[in-house]
């Protein structure tokens, strides 16, 4: 089975799961891709949260690509799994967009921070 290649940022998943169940509790997310989609067109995602393991890829392929045109900053997490139970539904998702951070202001902080390294 072909996952898409990838890169989850070093000791970055922990943290990500932990702002998106922050901003599930004190802020806004869109779950799945279609609905974070349409929050990256609208402007409205402060971070996307995209899983490693989808498959087929092709369901978010497209997501960095229109954050790069939209200035949004995305992560990879390794798990569709976990992140679907971080962002409160109990089932999987490939990607999620928080739209309003909450109480994970520092977390979207550190987050951003380290994406912004890794691509320097």
């Amino acid at each position: 089975m072909g996952y898409a290649e990838f890169e989850v940022p070093d000791g970055l998943a922990e943290t990500t799961y932990t702002a998106v169940e922050k901003a599930r509790d004190t802020g806004e997310l869109r779950k799945g891709t279609n609905e974070a989609t349409k929050a990256i067109e609208r402007g409205n995602a402060d971070l996307v949260v995209i899983a490693s393991d989808v498959e087929p890829e092709e369901i978010i392929m497209h997501l960095p690509a229109l954050c790069q045109e939209k200035d949004i900053s995305y992560t990879f997490v390794p798990s569709k799994e976990e992140l679907g139970l971080a962002s409160g539904i109990n089932v999987q998702t490939a990607a999620i967009a928080i739209c309003d951070a909450g109480n994970s202001d520092d977390e979207l902080d550190e987050i951003q921070d380290k994406v912004e390294e890794l691509s320097e």
